[in-house]
């Protein structure tokens, strides 16, 4: 494995204030990923992992702490700047699905796509391309509603990866899933992690499928507490 950093969060907080009630989410937290890795963030409901990911991505913007992804500091991008990063190099897998029921399998899949400004028929050849990857080149015309909650991820993991990023960020990509189909799914974001050397940051509380992380991050209470080794790299 590459020994390059491809996330480094260093003393993380975030705040939440509704009017006049703190929720503090995020108590200093240090998080490092490294490039083509398969890490999990692990910990109890309300612990701050979903925070941490959303700062990761881009989505939320700390109070105080560094956030450098790609060798880039997020602190020294402007807006436009961020959002020009975030779809270039990073994709998002959600809890659910966040399929268009009104589109097809492959018209959802070429959404970021049609976005970016890249034209229909280059879209769809993309957008093709990575459906076949992960097992739905036979299901491109059909409706999301038509397949399977499995095949549903499928759709959402094919969506993320389509523009090409380096990370892929999840949260808990099994949550909607029976154990055995969230299984297959880990095998396949697994099997795509060791192909195309994405790095994925991927948040779960399905202890039976640690075992395809590379490390693990434990957190409580707005921190990482530890970082555990599956394999010795």
């Amino acid at each position: 494995m590459e020994s390059q950093v491809a996330i480094k969060c260093s003393g993380i907080t975030k705040s939440f204030h509704s009017q006049e009630v703190e929720t503090v989410a995020l108590r200093g937290a240090d998080l490092q990923v490294k490039t083509g890795e398969f890490m999990m963030l692990v910990g109890p409901s309300g612990c701050g992992k979903t925070t941490l990911i959303s700062v990761v991505a881009g989505i939320l913007h700390p109070d105080q702490g560094t956030c450098v992804v790609e060798e880039r500091n997020y602190k020294d991008m402007s807006a436009d700047q961020l959002l020009d990063f975030r779809a270039s190099h990073i994709g998002f897998v959600f809890q659910s699905f966040n399929l268009i029921a009104t589109l097809s399998v492959i018209e959802n899949v070429m959404i970021p796509l049609i976005i970016k400004g890249i034209n229909y028929q280059q879209a769809f050849e993309r957008a093709e391309k990575i459906l076949k990857k992960v097992g739905l080149g036979d299901r491109l015309h059909n409706s999301p509603n038509q397949l399977s909650g499995g095949e549903q991820q499928r759709i959402a993991i094919a969506r993320a990866l389509v523009h090409n990023p380096s990370i892929l960020i999840c949260d808990e990509p099994t949550s909607a899933l029976d154990h055995m189909t969230g299984i297959k799914i880990l095998e396949m974001m697994h099997s795509i992690n060791r192909e195309l050397k994405t790095t994925f940051l991927v948040v779960t509380h399905d202890s039976r499928i640690y075992q395809f992380a590379d490390r693990i991050a434990h957190m409580d209470d707005g921190k990482i507490i530890r970082i555990t080794n599956n394999h010795e790299n």
